[in-house]
């Protein structure tokens, strides 16, 4: 599995949105936006520990920053 399907996997697990802004495959460096879905009234802080877990979990580093610029969370990770 590439680190780019886990990554796909983890959030996909959380039920979140999410798309990649910034990519570099062969540094296995990673910049999400990820947005709650319609109807999802978890508190951010609470989706937002669930995903750090799992990608720590998961052996990546987790750099994180709530509602920036209108999205929920922006996460840079790395492996």
């Amino acid at each position: 599995m590439t680190e780019r399907q886990m990554i796909q996997e983890i959030l996909n697990t959380v039920d979140v949105i999410y798309s990649f802004v910034n990519t570099d495959d062969d540094k296995k460096e990673y910049e999400i936006v990820i947005n709650r879905q319609d109807g999802d009234h978890r508190k951010l802080e609470n989706v937002n520990k669930e995903i750090k877990h799992y990608f720590t979990d998961a052996n990546f580093s987790y750099d994180e920053e709530l509602n920036d610029n209108g999205d929920d969370i922006h996460v840079q990770v790395k492996r």
